[in-house]
C-alpha cells in the first residue's frame, strides 16, 4: 500500500484527492489548517505547511500539495509552498504532484504563448495564474525532484458533476470535441490519482479536462 500525504487535505480539491485515494486502498494522511479533519484522509495532522520537516513526509511515498490561495497579498505563497516542499524532498525517490491551473497552458504549438496572456483570458483571474505559473517554472527547475504539475481545464468546476471520465493532453492548452476546456473537480480527483497510481509523467506537467 503506497503512503501519500495530501497537504491541503481540508480544501475543495485536497478533500476530493483524499476521498478518491481512500477508495482505492491509499492510506493517507492529511496535513492542513484548522483541528478538525474535514477529509476522509485516515490520519490528520494540523501544521502550517512551511513548519513541515523532513521527518513529517518520511513516511510517504508521494506528497500532494493541494494548497491555494487568491488574494493578492499571498499569491507569491504559490511559489514558496513548491520551493519548500520541494526541499524537503530534494534527493529522494519520493514522488511530488501540485495542484496546478490552466493559466500557464500553452495555445501555440511553439510554446511561446501562454493562456492567461491572451485576450480571451478574465483579467481578474491572471495574477492568479501568474501565481501559479511562476510556481510551474520554479519546478521546471528541480532536476532533483520527482514532480509532476496537473493542470485542470479552464472552466474548472468546484460542484460539476462526477462523469468518471477525462481527456488526458500535456503542455496545450485542449478542448473536447465540444470546443470546451470544462473539468469538474471530482473527475480532476480521478485523473490525478490515476496519475498517482501510474506515475507516467515525472517531471513533467500534464493537463485534464473532461470530454
Amino acid at each position: 500500500m503506497k503512503n501519500v500525504v495530501v497537504i491541503g487535505s481540508n480544501g475543495k480539491s485536497g478533500r476530493l484527492i483524499v476521498e478518491e485515494l481512500v477508495n482505492r486502498g491509499f492510506d493517507v494522511t492529511g496535513i492542513s489548517h484548522g483541528n478538525e479533519n474535514k477529509s476522509q484522509a485516515q490520519h490528520y495532522v494540523s501544521k502550517d505547511l512551511f513548519d513541515l520537516t523532513k521527518e513529517d513526509v518520511a513516511h510517504a511515498d508521494v506528497v500532494v500539495s493541494a494548497f491555494g490561495t487568491w488574494t493578492e497579498g499571498t499569491l507569491p505563497l504559490h511559489v514558496k509552498v513548491v520551493n519548500h516542499i520541494s526541499d524537503l524532498l530534494s534527493g529522494t525517490d519520493k514522488r511530488f504532484l501540485v495542484v496546478g491551473g490552466a493559466g500557464s497552458l500553452y495555445v501555440d504549438d511553439a510554446h511561446t504563448v501562454q493562456l492567461l496572456n491572451t485576450t480571451e483570458f478574465p483579467v481578474q483571474f491572471r495574477p492568479l495564474a501568474q501565481a501559479q505559473t511562476d510556481a510551474l517554472e520554479q519546478l521546471r527547475k528541480r532536476d532533483d525532484v520527482r514532480w509532476t504539475f496537473v493542470s485542470p481545464a479552464a472552466d474548472f468546476q468546484a460542484d460539476g458533476e462526477r462523469a468518471g471520465r477525462y481527456i488526458l493532453a500535456g503542455e496545450k492548452f485542449t478542448v473536447n470535441s465540444k470546443g470546451e476546456s470544462v473539468l469538474s473537480y471530482a473527475d480532476y480527483a480521478i485523473a490525478f490519482a490515476d496519475e498517482i497510481e501510474k506515475g507516467n509523467h515525472i517531471r513533467e506537467r500534464i493537463s485534464v479536462l473532461g470530454e
